[in-house]
């Protein structure tokens, strides 16, 4: 097995993306797949009525959809971004997102600079 250890699942190796975080009742689950100094990916799995409340980030964050569908607002917009679909939220706006149906989706957050 060839794990970097700053990867969380094995390099070399194809993986079944939306499978890396499975759904819990009444939970939000996160699962880190990469953490290097430029930035990170994560795979997360929400369950209906789960939520983040709002807040913002430094850097440009990329979402995509990989299961059901996500309601955001972002900058005060709805949004809605189901599965197949990507959606960049920009940096240090405001969002949030809720899951009024079940879904799970891939963040990637690149640090950059100017």
């Amino acid at each position: 097995m060839n794990i970097d250890s700053s990867n969380k699942i094995e390099m070399s190796k194809a993986h079944d993306l939306a499978a890396l975080a499975e759904y819990a009742d009444g939970a939000v689950v996160s699962r880190e797949i990469v953490n290097k100094g430029v930035g990170t990916l994560t795979v997360f799995a929400f369950d209906a009525g789960q939520a983040i409340s709002e807040h913002s980030a430094p850097f440009d964050a990329i979402v995509q959809i990989l299961d059901g569908e996500s309601v955001w607002t972002i900058g005060g917009e709805r949004v809605v971004c189901s599965a197949g679909q990507i959606m960049i939220m920009p940096a240090n706006v405001p969002h949030a997102v809720k899951a009024e149906k079940r879904f799970k989706m891939l963040l990637t957050m690149i640090k950059g600079g100017k």
